[in-house]
């Protein structure tokens, strides 16, 4: 008997091994079929940027702008309403002006500069005549503007 050709399978005459078949001479072993990826499913998604960073920071800063505009708006509102408007019967009054044109300010009713005490006080009119009708009347003062009338009755302290 002779040796066969290297390469060749002595009883398959003529016959070529498969390339790549593990087991023959001087061929490299590799798999039939690669192996299968670990993930079968959807493709990984890259990974996700870091939460809790320029995000929240906006939110808390766009959300601070307004609670400080708010703030301000409600200052505004407040600190331009007028004396007449924020007073109520029983308060007293300090005329910082003239009689032509008066500016009364709420003052402590024990204080020297207390004037006038406010004995009545009508809402969205400004119709002193109301004034008439309130017994102890003295002195009727309205003030218009702002959306909100006024009409105090007073009495002189």
């Amino acid at each position: 008997m002779t040796t066969p050709p290297q390469g060749q399978n002595p009883y398959g005459q003529g016959v070529q091994p498969h390339p790549g078949q593990p087991g023959q001479p001087g061929q490299p072993t590799v798999p039939q079929q690669p192996y299968p990826p670990y993930n079968q499913g959807a493709p990984v998604p890259p990974p996700a940027a870091p939460s809790g960073g320029r995000g929240k920071k906006i939110m808390l800063r766009i959300g601070g702008f307004i609670v400080v505009a708010i703030l301000i708006a409600v200052g505004k509102w407040y600190l331009g309403k007028s004396d007449a408007e924020t007073t109520a019967v029983g308060d007293c009054l300090h005329n910082k002006g003239t009689q032509s044109q008066p500016d009364l300010k709420n003052t402590d009713c024990s204080s020297s500069d207390a004037e006038f005490e406010v004995i009545e006080k009508f809402d969205d009119t400004s119709s002193v005549s109301k004034c008439e009708a309130v017994k102890g009347t003295e002195v009727s003062y309205y003030q218009t503007g702002g959306g909100h009338d006024v009409v105090l009755c007073l009495k002189n302290k």
